[in-house]
Protein backbone atom coordinates (compact mmCIF):
# COMPACT_ATOMS: atom_id res chain seq x y z
CA UNK A 1 0.00 0.00 0.00
CA UNK A 2 1.11 3.42 -0.87
CA UNK A 3 1.93 5.89 1.92
CA UNK A 4 0.36 9.73 2.60
CA UNK A 5 1.84 12.74 1.81
CA UNK A 6 3.46 10.34 -1.32
CA UNK A 7 2.11 11.51 -5.22
CA UNK A 8 -0.58 9.51 -6.46
CA UNK A 9 0.38 7.10 -9.42
CA UNK A 10 -1.25 8.12 -12.42
CA UNK A 11 -3.09 5.66 -14.70
CA UNK A 12 -5.20 5.67 -17.54
CA UNK A 13 -7.65 3.32 -17.69
CA UNK A 14 -11.09 3.15 -19.83
CA UNK A 15 -14.62 3.41 -18.16
CA UNK A 16 -17.91 1.50 -19.03
CA UNK A 17 -18.18 2.66 -22.15
CA UNK A 18 -14.87 2.67 -23.06
CA UNK A 19 -13.37 5.73 -22.62
CA UNK A 20 -10.25 6.49 -21.25
CA UNK A 21 -10.02 8.34 -17.84
CA UNK A 22 -6.76 9.17 -16.34
CA UNK A 23 -6.54 10.00 -13.11
CA UNK A 24 -4.47 13.32 -13.07
CA UNK A 25 -7.32 14.72 -15.43
CA UNK A 26 -8.91 15.39 -11.87
CA UNK A 27 -6.47 17.70 -10.89
CA UNK A 28 -7.67 20.60 -8.88
CA UNK A 29 -10.56 17.96 -7.20
CA UNK A 30 -10.75 15.75 -4.60
CA UNK A 31 -10.93 12.05 -5.62
CA UNK A 32 -11.75 9.30 -3.51
CA UNK A 33 -10.50 5.83 -5.58
CA UNK A 34 -11.66 3.15 -4.54
CA UNK A 35 -10.64 -0.62 -5.61
CA UNK A 36 -12.82 -3.93 -4.88
CA UNK A 37 -12.81 -7.57 -5.73
CA UNK A 38 -15.48 -7.89 -8.48
CA UNK A 39 -18.31 -6.68 -10.07
CA UNK A 40 -22.03 -7.92 -9.14
CA UNK A 41 -20.47 -9.77 -5.53
CA UNK A 42 -22.40 -9.12 -2.74
CA UNK A 43 -19.62 -6.95 -1.08
CA UNK A 44 -18.89 -5.29 -4.28
CA UNK A 45 -22.11 -4.20 -4.63
CA UNK A 46 -23.15 -3.47 -0.98
CA UNK A 47 -20.41 -0.97 -1.70
CA UNK A 48 -21.10 0.63 -4.77
CA UNK A 49 -24.74 1.25 -3.88
CA UNK A 50 -23.41 2.94 -0.86
CA UNK A 51 -21.43 5.27 -2.55
CA UNK A 52 -24.44 5.31 -5.02
CA UNK A 53 -26.47 6.53 -1.86
CA UNK A 54 -24.10 9.33 -0.72
CA UNK A 55 -23.28 10.02 -4.49
CA UNK A 56 -25.31 13.52 -3.82
CA UNK A 57 -22.92 14.62 -0.73
CA UNK A 58 -19.93 13.59 -2.68
CA UNK A 59 -20.85 15.80 -5.81
CA UNK A 60 -21.55 18.96 -3.34
CA UNK A 61 -18.47 18.70 -1.67
CA UNK A 62 -16.86 18.20 -5.35
CA UNK A 63 -15.49 15.09 -4.88
CA UNK A 64 -14.67 12.43 -7.70
CA UNK A 65 -15.84 8.89 -6.86
CA UNK A 66 -14.12 6.43 -8.41
CA UNK A 67 -13.99 2.54 -8.48
CA UNK A 68 -11.57 -0.20 -10.09
CA UNK A 69 -11.78 -3.55 -10.35
CA UNK A 70 -10.52 -6.12 -13.00
CA UNK A 71 -13.33 -6.34 -14.45
CA UNK A 72 -14.13 -5.83 -18.42
CA UNK A 73 -15.58 -2.64 -19.64
CA UNK A 74 -18.76 -4.27 -19.94
CA UNK A 75 -19.11 -6.30 -16.70
CA UNK A 76 -18.78 -2.69 -15.52
CA UNK A 77 -21.58 -1.50 -17.85
CA UNK A 78 -23.98 -4.18 -16.21
CA UNK A 79 -22.93 -3.54 -12.70
CA UNK A 80 -23.62 0.10 -13.41
CA UNK A 81 -26.82 -0.15 -14.92
CA UNK A 82 -28.28 -2.93 -12.98
CA UNK A 83 -27.52 -0.87 -9.38
CA UNK A 84 -27.72 2.64 -10.83
CA UNK A 85 -24.35 3.61 -10.16
CA UNK A 86 -23.40 7.45 -11.36
CA UNK A 87 -19.79 7.15 -10.60
CA UNK A 88 -17.14 6.20 -12.74
CA UNK A 89 -15.72 2.43 -13.08
CA UNK A 90 -12.47 1.59 -14.51
CA UNK A 91 -11.34 -1.50 -15.84
CA UNK A 92 -8.12 -2.78 -15.17
CA UNK A 93 -7.17 -6.69 -16.65
CA UNK A 94 -3.58 -5.79 -16.80
CA UNK A 95 -4.05 -4.51 -12.65
CA UNK A 96 -1.92 -1.24 -14.01
CA UNK A 97 -3.51 0.73 -11.15
CA UNK A 98 -4.31 -2.35 -8.76
CA UNK A 99 -0.84 -2.97 -8.20
CA UNK A 100 0.62 0.71 -8.67
CA UNK A 101 -1.35 0.86 -5.93
CA UNK A 102 -0.04 -1.83 -3.77
CA UNK A 103 -3.88 -3.53 -3.59
CA UNK A 104 -3.20 -6.42 -5.57
CA UNK A 105 -2.24 -8.66 -2.06
CA UNK A 106 -2.16 -12.62 -0.91
CA UNK A 107 -5.98 -13.18 0.74
CA UNK A 108 -6.86 -15.66 2.69
CA UNK A 109 -10.79 -17.34 2.33
CA UNK A 110 -11.53 -20.20 4.43
CA UNK A 111 -7.58 -21.57 4.55
CA UNK A 112 -7.28 -21.34 0.60
CA UNK A 113 -4.58 -18.70 -0.29
CA UNK A 114 -4.59 -16.75 -3.10
CA UNK A 115 -3.98 -12.86 -4.69
CA UNK A 116 -6.49 -10.58 -5.16
CA UNK A 117 -7.58 -7.25 -4.98
CA UNK A 118 -7.78 -6.03 -1.37
CA UNK A 119 -10.86 -3.50 -0.68
CA UNK A 120 -9.30 -0.79 -0.76
CA UNK A 121 -10.10 3.10 -0.64
CA UNK A 122 -7.50 6.27 -0.98
CA UNK A 123 -8.34 9.50 -1.13
CA UNK A 124 -6.28 12.24 -3.00
CA UNK A 125 -6.09 15.72 -2.78
CA UNK A 126 -6.42 18.62 -5.27
CA UNK A 127 -2.58 18.54 -5.75
CA UNK A 128 -2.35 14.75 -6.71
CA UNK A 129 -1.02 13.96 -3.89
CA UNK A 130 -2.64 11.36 -1.45
CA UNK A 131 -4.40 12.41 1.67
CA UNK A 132 -5.69 9.28 3.22
CA UNK A 133 -5.28 5.62 2.77
CA UNK A 134 -7.65 3.23 4.28
CA UNK A 135 -6.92 -1.11 3.63
CA UNK A 136 -9.21 -3.25 4.11
CA UNK A 137 -12.21 -1.26 4.06
CA UNK A 138 -16.11 -2.74 4.65
CA UNK A 139 -18.16 -2.76 2.22
CA UNK A 140 -21.30 -1.13 4.23
CA UNK A 141 -19.55 1.79 6.09
CA UNK A 142 -16.59 2.78 3.28
CA UNK A 143 -18.50 5.58 1.69
CA UNK A 144 -20.50 6.89 4.99
CA UNK A 145 -16.46 6.73 6.92
CA UNK A 146 -15.05 8.73 3.69
CA UNK A 147 -17.82 11.49 4.07
CA UNK A 148 -17.20 11.95 8.14
CA UNK A 149 -13.58 11.99 7.41
CA UNK A 150 -14.19 15.13 4.95
CA UNK A 151 -16.28 16.84 6.81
Amino acid sequence: MLEVGTPAPDFTLNDKDGGAVTLSQFRGKKVVLYFYPKDSTPGCTRQACAFAMQYAEFRRRGVVVIGVSRDSEASHRRFAENNSLPFILLSDPERTAIEAYGVWQEKKNYGKVSMGVVRSTYIIDENGIIERVMPKVKPDTNAAEILEYLK
